[in-house]
């Protein structure tokens, strides 16, 4: 192999990898947000961590797929070596991550007490729709505006 094929199948790779990243990225963005950002930093370190398939000549590959295809195919010769590289590389990203919470929570609570309370709605003294559609039937005139349109269409409050 050469050295451009090297860098054309490692490029093909990461572009793979990013869309199948951001697939992820998409996929999970409906989950609470502390199961979510470790979830995706799990998937981006299990994408995107290499290792040495041959010391000789200093060439890398992901060390997913060497671990899956030496499992696979029975080789077995770099299972062991990928993943431990997929295991420090995991624990180097979660520690980091640790520390970026631990610097963040504060900041945020601080952020948050700046601001001041927020006023929270009173759901239990909130009209219905029911109520709400009753008193504009109610009210005489209100039916129709000056323009001449029904006031018809009410919002519902999120």
């Amino acid at each position: 192999m050469t050295e451009n094929d090297y860098l054309l199948a490692w490029s093909a790779y990461a572009v793979a990898a990013l869309g199948c990243l951001l697939v992820w990225f998409r996929m999970t963005r409906w989950m609470w947000r502390y199961l979510r950002e470790p979830l995706r930093l799990l998937v981006a370190v299990l994408l995107f961590s290499p290792t040495v398939v041959d010391p000789a000549k200093e060439q890398f590959a992901p060390a997913i797929a060497i671990t899956a295809l030496d499992l696979l195919l029975n080789v077995g010769t770099s299972v062991w070596r990928a993943v431990a590289d997929l295991a420090m590389y995991g624990l180097i990203a979660f520690a980091l991550y640790l520390l970026f919470v631990a610097i963040r929570w504060p900041l945020e609570r601080w952020w948050k007490g700046r601001r001041g309370p927020q006023a929270e709605p009173d759901d239990d003294n909130a009209p219905t729709l029911r109520e709400i559609m009753q008193r504009e039937s109610d009210e005489p005139g209100e039916r129709y505006r000056q323009t001449g349109d029904r006031r018809l269409r009410v919002e519902p409050r999120l």
